[in-house]
Order: structure tokens, then sequence, then C-alpha cells
């Protein structure tokens, strides 16, 4: 017999769920010897048996010996962790891809809404089941930080497996990816599989944001995909706060600028605090360089996820300041930021008054409008048209409100 090698992949313990634990042995003889611990083999265990077998020979493996500690994970959960570990026992570029679902295969639009973005960890497939279900405008498979280093590369290829065989329900679909050369190799594998946003952290400069994009570009010739691969560069360091003008216009397909707090308080040396006074300068900086290049700024996320109502009045500090969304962590946050960023019902009667107004002035072939005693400037009604939009998409009100609204108008 030659030299025994083992590997193993995956999450065991007792707090553990939807996952599995996979250790693998290399024989020279003995055929595939599958040791399966599981609460419901007497349901998929010979489901689970076939998988593995399928698996194996995928990679030309005739001899091994596989011991399988199943929490309940689904086929692409186990399919992922059984790669993850094969891969660190030979050199090999193929993948094992489950199905692609067809439910998975919409696509994003670069104008759509970022209110809520729900940061789920890279390598904890129990958190990316119902995630969908909670309505985040947009789920983001974390492989940066929420991930262990020495997880990064088998939680590579949960994700992309996630991408393809998990129903996300509709919302857009994100990547955090890691830094330098890794978060390249994080692109290479996740790219082909429908991602609509990739979030690039700790940004200093437009020139990683330049690497990226033609790493993006090179897979999607490579797989001849027709959709875009949108960017959401986050800026986390006194240095990338300077730099947030150049990094927000380095690429057409930024659709926003994020900035992490946590970090860039780190930076300063500082601690974050509730009224965010230590991070003002930043924050108002990144908004200035968003709405200059004509991008979404995105605040960072409010990490105590048991305070409701610090949430919601931070939120309605970020608005203020013209962020126009945020991270958040953890499910039940997500309609205290949509409440928070939503706009008021006396914003939306402001709002119709005034579109309306200027509705009716331009069929008159009114220059200046008026409504009441005060002008109305083309800016100020193209804000309120904005709110009218964002009230009909949220639907706060309904198509078709002009009708039965009177204003007077003035002009001249």
């Amino acid at each position: 017999m030659g030299e025994i090698k083992f590997a193993t992949a995956g999450n065991s313990g007792p707090k553990v769920r939807s996952d599995c634990f996979v250790q693998i042995e290399l024989l020279d003889i003995g055929g595939i010897q599958l040791d399966l611990k599981s609460k419901v083999s007497s349901l998929y265990g010979a489901s689970i048996k076939t998988l593995v077998n399928d698996v194996f020979s995928f990679y030309g493996i005739a001899h091994a010996r596989v011991e399988l500690v199943d929490k309940g994970a689904l086929p692409w959960v186990i399919s992922a962790r059984m790669e993850a570990a094969i891969k660190q026992l030979m050199p090999t570029e193929k993948e094992y891809l489950p199905d692609f679902l067809p439910e998975n295969k919409y696509l994003t639009q670069k104008e759509r809404f970022r209110f809520s973005r729900l940061y789920l960890p890279g390598n904890t497939p129990s958190m990316f089941l119902n995630a969908g279900l909670h309505g985040p405008d947009g789920i983001i498979l974390d492989l940066e930080d929420a991930v262990a280093p020495s997880k990064k590369d088998e939680a590579r290829i949960l994700v992309r497996n996630a991408l393809r065989a998990c129903n996300f329900y509709g919302t857009e679909r994100m990547v955090r990816i890691n830094q330098g050369e890794r978060g390249i190799e994080d692109l290479k594998m996740v790219i082909p599989h429908n991602v609509h946003v990739v979030l690039v952290p700790k940004i200093e400069s437009a020139d990683y944001i330049h690497q990226v994009v033609e790493t993006i570009e090179t897979v999607r010739k490579k797989h001849k995909l027709e959709y875009p691969v949108f960017l959401m560069p986050i800026v986390e360091s006194a240095l990338g706060v300077e730099m947030a003008y150049e990094i927000a216009k380095s690429s057409p397909n930024i659709v926003a600028l994020a900035i992490g707090l946590e970090d860039y308080t780190a930076d300063l040396g500082v601690r974050r605090t509730l009224a965010g006074s230590e991070s003002l300068y930043a924050r108002t900086r990144l908004v200035n360089a968003c709405h200059a290049v004509k991008i979404q700024p995105i605040d960072s996320v409010f990490s105590d996820v048991g305070d409701m109502e610090g949430l919601l009045a931070n939120v309605k500090a970020s608005k203020s300041l013209g962020f126009e969304g945020m991270g958040c962590i953890h499910p039940r946050q997500v309609p205290v930021i949509k409440q928070g960023f939503a706009p008021e019902p006396e914003d939306i009667e402001k709002a119709k008054k005034i579109v309306f107004a200027a509705q009716k002035a331009d069929e008159q072939g009114l220059g200046v409008v008026s409504l009441g005693t005060k002008m109305i400037d083309p800016p100020v009604v193209k804000r309120h048209m904005k709110n009218i939009d964002l009230a009909l998409r949220l639907g706060l009100l309904q198509e078709g409100w002009e009708a039965g609204m009177e204003v007077e108008t003035k002009g001249e």
C-alpha cells in the first residue's frame, strides 16, 4: 500500500445544521468505503451513497475510505465538501457542479434599489437556505471576513454551489471576495454562476478595481456570459476615504460605493460610537463622491442586532446624509432598514403636489413654476420625482396617482 493521505472539509459539532463533515483517505485497493453517520440515513442513505460514488468517479478515484457526518446537508453541500477535500489530495481543475436551478437565472439592473443587503458567512450553508424569504434587496455570500483563513478555499466551492442550487427568491445575488490574489481566484470560480454584484473589500485605490474588472471580463469571455457583473467597492481606511472619488469613477460597472466603519475607525485608532461623530467626515465624503459620479452610497452595518430603535434612528440619520442603503447582519434588521429608507407619508404627499404641478406647468408651456408662494426649480422637481418613483416601486403609491389632483400653478 502506498502513502496514506487524509483530507477533511466541512463543519461538525452539536450546533451545526444543514452541513456535513467529510474525511477522505485515499487507498490503493478496496474500492469506495463509506462510513455514513446520519440521523436520516434510513431515508436518504442510498441517495447519499450514490452521490459519494458519483463524485469519486467524476474525479477518477476508485479506492478511498470516506467518513461522512451528516447534519442534514443538501446534496449540493455534500458535493461541495467532498470536492474541497479531494482538491486537497490531488491537483485538478475539474468542478463537480450541481444543476442550475431555473429560479436562479434572473438578472439584475444597475439602477435597482439596494436599501438592505444581508451578509451571510460563506462557509455556513444553514444561513443560505431561507435568507431570500426575509426580503433583503441583496444577499451577500461573504468569502472575506466571515470565513476563517483555513476555510476560505472550501467556502469558495460552497458559495459556487449555492449560486447554482440554492434558491435566493429574486434577491440580488452578491459575493464579497477576498483581497489580493485570493480575491482574483474567488472571481474565477464564482463569476460563471450568475453573480450580480461583486463586493470588493478594503479598497484604497483604483488599481485593484482595474485588476478585478480585467479578471471578470476574461471569465465572461471564456464562458460566453452575456450579462454584466456589477461592482460595489468597500472603503474601509483613511486612505480609502481620501481616494473615494477616484475609486467611484474607476469603472462604469460600479453601481455603489460602501463604507466599512469597523475597519475605518480601527484605522483611525478610535472607538466607533452610536452618535457616529468620529466617522462623519468619512461618510459625507463618500456620499459626495458617489453623487458626483451618479452611483449609490451605501452605509455600514449596525452591529447591535437587538436594538431596533437604535437601528431605525441610525437609518434615518444615514438617509439624511444622502446614503441610499446599508448592510445588515441579521434578517430582523431588514424590515427596519427598508422602513427607514422608504419615503415618509408626508414626503410622498409633498412630492405628489410638486410633481403634479410641474407636469401641469409643462403642459401649459410655463417656464418658472410656483406652488403656493414657493418657486419650484428643476432640481427640486427632480428630487421629488425620485420620491414618487421610489414610492411606486415600494407599493406605497399606485399608478395613476395623479387622478383627481388639482393644484394652482403660476409661471412665466
